[in-house]
């Protein structure tokens, strides 16, 4: 038997989660992610991704000192993302022209905190 087909085309997992204030890896919520992400919720509807993408909350995706952040599946690929333009920039060239956004791309070479670094 073969796998079924996907559910949605995409999921877009964006971290959304919180740390105390003050912590030294610092939190995706603390900058903004929550906003961002009911943002690009919207957007997503708008641009009729209903049914196709699924934008969803992620607790700690382990990349926090780079944040927010969202990984886009089943391509594997991850951004940071700052702003509304950010978003839309992301919906609009990786989710509808299917290429990417270099600029706010992140690479594997660009990590977190070793676990020896962490408080």
């Amino acid at each position: 038997m073969s796998d079924p087909k996907p559910y949605f085309e995409a999921h877009v997992f964006c971290c959304t989660n919180r740390r105390p204030d003050g912590h030294k890896r610092g939190s995706c919520a603390a900058h903004g992610a929550e906003k961002l992400r009911d943002y690009m919720k919207a957007r997503a509807r708008e641009l009729g991704f209903d049914g196709k993408v699924r934008i969803n909350s992620a607790g700690c995706l382990d990349r926090c000192e780079l944040g927010p952040t969202l990984v886009i599946y089943p391509d594997g690929v991850w951004y940071t993302y700052r702003s509304p333009a950010d978003v839309d920039e992301i919906l609009q060239t990786h989710m509808v022209e299917g290429r990417r956004v270099d600029r706010l791309m992140l690479t594997t070479e660009q990590r977190a905190l070793r676990p020896d670094q962490r408080g």
